[in-house]
Order: C-alpha cells, then sequence, then structure tokens
C-alpha cells in the first residue's frame, strides 16, 4: 500500500486537474505499484472532502470487452454527488471537463436500504422502488483517456455527472436484462445496444456493488440512484451536441451541450 501522504498527493493532483481543466500524467506512470485498494482511499479522500452529498454510486468496467480491454474480471466503481446532477432544461457547457462523454444507462432508484456483504439480485429487486432513462457523463482527468485500472478508479471511476428521465417503471413491469436503447445525436443513431451489455444483467452489476462498498464500511441507501453500467459504447460529446436517449420500454432522456460563444 502507498502512504497516507502519497495517497493525498495524488488526490490533491486529480482535484486540481478536475477543477483547472488541465488533465494529467496517468498516475500509474509514476506509481506503477498502485493497486486497486490504494485507488480507492485516493478517490474516497477527494470524495471526502468535497460539500455536496452523495446521492448514489456508479458502476463502471460493467461490460466483458471493457474488463478484458482493461485486464480485470470485475467492474470498478465511484460515487455520484448531488453537484453533478445535470438538468435536461438546461445546456451543459462542455467545457467544464477534459475529455466529456456520453453513456445511456438503465438508473435504478432504490426505495429501501440493501444489504452488504451477502446483497442477492433478489434483494436489489426488491429494495429498487424504480428503474429510469438515464445519461451519465463521464470524463476523464488523465491526458487523453491513457487509463489504467488504478488510474479510473482513483479519478472517481471517470464519472463526472449524469441526468435521469422522468419516466418510471417498477421491476416488476419489465425485464431489466431486455430493455433496448439508442442514443440519438440529433436525428443520428450513434450507439445502440441492450441493458444486457452489463453482466448479463444490470441487477448483478447492483448486487456486485453492494458486496463491494460494503468492504468500505457504505451502504447503499434508499433514496439513492444506482448507474450499474453502460449499454453501449461511449460517445464523445462536443459543444452543441444535443442527444436524445430512448428505451424501450421506460422512456427517454435528454442532454444538451452549449455552442461555444464568440
Amino acid at each position: 500500500m502507498v502512504s497516507a501522504e502519497t495517497v493525498r498527493g495524488i488526490a490533491g493532483r486529480l482535484r486540481d486537474a478536475e477543477r483547472d481543466r488541465a488533465p494529467i500524467a496517468p498516475i500509474t506512470t509514476e506509481f506503477p505499484g498502485l493497486t486497486a485498494s490504494d485507488a480507492y482511499e485516493i478517490q474516497l479522500h477527494n470524495i471526502r472532502r468535497r460539500s455536496a452529498p452523495i446521492v448514489g454510486h456508479k458502476v463502471g468496467l460493467s461490460s466483458k470487452a471493457m474488463q478484458e480491454m482493461m485486464g480485470v474480471d470485475e467492474p470498478d466503481y465511484g460515487h455520484l454527488l448531488a453537484d453533478m446532477r445535470l438538468s435536461e432544461h438546461e445546456p451543459v457547457d462542455a467545457g467544464r471537463f477534459c475529455y466529456p462523454r456520453v453513456e445511456i444507462e438503465v438508473a435504478f432508484l432504490l426505495g429501501d436500504d440493501l444489504p452488504g456483504e451477502d446483497c442477492t439480485e433478489d434483494d436489489v429487486l426488491a429494495a429498487t422502488e424504480a428503474f429510469a432513462p438515464s445519461i451519465e457523463l463521464i470524463d476523464s482527468r488523465i491526458a487523453d483517456w491513457k487509463i489504467s485500472l488504478a488510474d479510473t478508479i482513483a479519478d472517481n471511476a471517470s464519472s463526472a455527472g449524469f441526468v435521469v428521465g422522468a419516466g418510471r417503471v417498477r421491476p416488476e413491469e419489465i425485464d431489466p436484462r431486455g430493455i433496448a436503447a439508442v442514443l440519438r445525436r440529433g436525428a443520428e443513431v450513434v450507439a445502440a445496444g441492450r441493458s444486457d451489455a452489463v453482466l448479463g444483467n444490470p441487477v448483478t452489476a447492483v448486487a456486485w456493488l453492494a458486496r463491494t462498498v460494503a468492504r468500505f464500511g457504505v451502504r447503499l441507501r434508499a433514496g439513492h440512484l444506482i448507474l450499474p453500467g453502460a449499454c453501449a459504447r461511449a460517445v464523445d460529446a462536443r459543444p452543441g451536441d444535443e442527444f436524445r436517449a430512448e428505451f424501450d420500454g421506460l422512456g427517454t432522456v435528454e442532454l444538451t451541450f452549449a455552442e461555444v460563444r464568440a
């Protein structure tokens, strides 16, 4: 494990990179032995010193393709904070971010707390109040997205924002494994997939998350939002882009990026 001083130093560099929109070199270039546990400590250090409350969590690396690319056999996770919440009705300034991208996800809205280390898929379905359409805005404070597993974990699993559509569907009303989704930029379809791209079932990802965060003394609570992973590939976001995600049986959600002002 790295020292507490090193954790604070790396966390500070990531915080400054986000604040100044000045991405840094991969952390693992300087610290090649950085473990996933070290990286979670760095992530948590930055989360603890932000004033915004935690409103949920996100799961990353939830597709087999992404896991193979990263050389890992399980997902990772990050925190969702209140100040990361975006609106369908207010354009986002892409200049606030380093390398913004968007992903489409079936969001879980929890009506009850989830158990910890013994959490099952049945527990997740019982505690889920509703599924909802969502778009996650991801970003990397690591230059050119040249990330390893430890880099992205330390960087809050590359999360930067999220928006949730108005649709709400109870778990017993839809099969969470078979929700087809498309992402449009204007009229053009730029990504498409199904919810079973997430570990075969996004419920599996949420159960994994509940068990994993329990190791750090964290519980997934009633009222929290959980983003279990992307249904399709991430798409670069540019000034002026207008995205609309359409989920079969679940509804739609939109995210617009402001034009560059002269």
